[in-house]
């Protein structure tokens, strides 16, 4: 019996190292394939006019014509604005005149008067002094950014030309001003 448990013994420990002994199977690496990047590409529209007469196609412009009184006053702005009883240019007159002067020298032919504008309160003589100083700050800044000051006219008209009619403070804003006028020299 002895005998018999001994082989039994060995038996099952020589099953147990056997079975240790193998490596387990590892598991089949799962793959996963590479997210699929769509590219989008936006289609660009253009107007363009077929002139059959010289078989070419030719882009149409859009927006006012370069050099015109239009494109002066839609791309650069022609007035700039001052607070009550001031005439120093804030920082948003200047970048509008800086527009302006960049503008200008585009188009050397073209010559400018500048008004200076001031609210309906203070007296006559009172807005005109400050409207005379209001056009020629624009025009000083004008010149130091290289405008020739012979293509620069100015005028001041108090408070006799105001743009907006009404007594608040909106209409007394929109009437401080100074108005950059194309005088000749425009395209179109």
């Amino acid at each position: 019996m002895r005998s018999l448990m001994m082989t039994s013994a060995s038996l099952a420990l020589f099953i147990g190292v056997t079975a240790c002994a193998s490596a387990p199977k590892e598991p089949e690496p799962v793959v996963t394939p590479d997210p699929v990047v769509e590219e989008v590409v936006e289609d660009v529209v253009e107007t363009v006019v077929r002139d059959d007469s010289m078989d070419n196609i030719v882009t149409e412009p859009t927006g006012p014509a370069k050099g015109s009184l239009q494109d002066f006053q839609v791309n650069v702005g022609d007035r700039v604005y001052f607070d009550l009883d001031q005439y120093r240019l804030g920082a948003d007159a200047q970048d509008i005149l800086k527009r302006q002067a960049a503008w200008l020298s585009s188009y050397p032919g073209v010559n400018i008067l500048v008004a200076g504008n001031c609210d309906e309160r203070g007296t006559r003589e009172y807005n005109l002094a400050l409207g005379e100083r209001r056009a020629s700050i624009v025009k000083n800044y004008l010149v130091s950014l290289g405008v020739d000051d012979a293509r620069i006219q100015t005028v001041s008209y108090g408070k006799e030309k105001p743009l907006a009619i009404g007594s608040n403070d909106d209409s007394w804003a929109q009437n401080r001003n100074g108005f950059t006028q194309l005088l000749d020299g425009v395209v179109g």
